[in-house]
């Protein structure tokens, strides 16, 4: 069973008829969202060594019966649903849990109380309902949008869970342009580098080169097809389930052991990413063929040639305002410690935010 699936059950079979019973007047939401595997539907056998199993969110207008509601599951849940334990224990890793069988109750559940705004403030920096500016976009990682919108939301008679997943579904326009311009430009900076490399006996360092360019083709094909990148431990499979033509073009960029086969690959790769630029209709067509470097022997798109007429076509005057040649935060950083703590992404807001 998948582990969204479980949780949806384990709300609607174990959970809301304690909270009908017990707590008859209460308004509230209830969910699977935020990390985890299995909000984004990766998740397989392995995923359940830790934080995995019957587990949801639950949302109230204020915190007030937010104790009574969490000891009264503790106090009433089954030990096991759907043959899976209900009580989390701890593991090796010190703050980490995972499903562990126990004879009898009271349980050790994760059935999580929040009010929207705050757990939004704590999963963003910020609450979207209250305003999400420019500035906020570029500055919020895509996996933690990712995990806002994804998931499922069981009920949701509040609305304010629904309404902020909704605000936050995909990016305005303007500033989608702005975010593929900023991959666009990744590519620029290397796309010449591949053959360069590798003309001075550097094998390893073109292999890297390669392997940095798949990565950013990977995820501009998904910003092109509208969606959150997730960090790179599920990179491949959300490249994946988009069924690109380029892919095995993708998977020998990254493996063959000569240079000129590795740019074959990249140019095949590239000018896929470059027709769907055209297809998108969202700036005026370019040329979608690669070209020579300095008149070197080197392949490239020319990627500025995109990043250049994504920054032309923004409109929005706040947009502009913003712009910056480095894109958005993703296009800035891949460091997991800097991009999972709001504390630390949300110092980028000066760098686009220039009221």
């Amino acid at each position: 069973m998948q582990g969204l699936e479980l949780s949806r059950r384990f709300y609607f079979e174990a959970v809301r008829p304690i909270l009908e019973r017990d707590f008859p007047d209460l308004d509230h939401a209830a969910a699977r969202v935020g990390w985890g595997s299995e909000v984004l539907g990766f998740d397989d056998g392995t995923s359940q060594d830790h934080a995995w199993g019957p587990r949801l969110q639950l949302f109230l207008r204020d915190l007030s019966a937010a104790p009574a509601i969490r000891q009264r599951l503790a106090d009433t849940l089954p030990t096991e649903f759907a043959g899976f334990p209900t009580h989390f224990g701890p593991t090796d890793e010190p703050g980490v849990v995972k499903m562990t069988a126990v004879g009898s109750g009271p349980v050790e559940h994760l059935v999580e109380v929040f009010v929207v705004g705050d757990y939004l403030r704590r999963w963003l920096g910020v609450d979207p309902l209250g305003g999400f500016t420019v500035a906020d976009w570029l500055a919020t990682p895509s996996q933690r949008l990712l995990e806002a919108t994804a998931g499922e939301v069981f009920v949701d008679p509040i609305g304010d869970l629904t309404r902020a997943r909704e605000r936050l579904a995909w990016y305005p326009h303007d500033v989608w342009l702005l975010v593929m311009a900023g991959h666009w430009r990744r590519i620029a900076q290397r796309e010449h580098l591949l053959g360069r490399a590798a003309t001075r006996e550097d094998g390893l360092g073109s292999r890297v080169i390669a392997a940095s360019l798949a990565r950013d083709l990977m995820r501009l094909a998904l910003v092109q097809a509208r969606r959150y990148p997730p960090y790179p431990k599920w990179l491949g499979i959300a490249y994946a389930r988009l069924e690109c033509p380029e892919g095995d073009a993708l998977e020998t960029l990254i493996a063959a052991p000569e240079w000129r086969d590795r740019e074959d690959a990249f140019v095949t790769a590239v000018e896929a990413a470059a027709r769907r630029h055209n297809e998108l209709a969202v700036t005026q067509e370019l040329d979608a063929t690669v070209r020579q470097f300095w008149g070197r022997p080197f392949r490239i798109i020319g990627a500025d040639r995109q990043a250049d007429a994504l920054r032309e076509a923004i409109a929005d005057p706040d947009v502009r305002a913003a712009e910056q040649l480095a894109g958005s935060v993703d296009a800035i950083s891949d460091n997991v410690d800097f991009l999972t703590q709001p504390k630390l992404w949300r110092q980028l807001v000066g760098l686009y935010d220039r009221s």
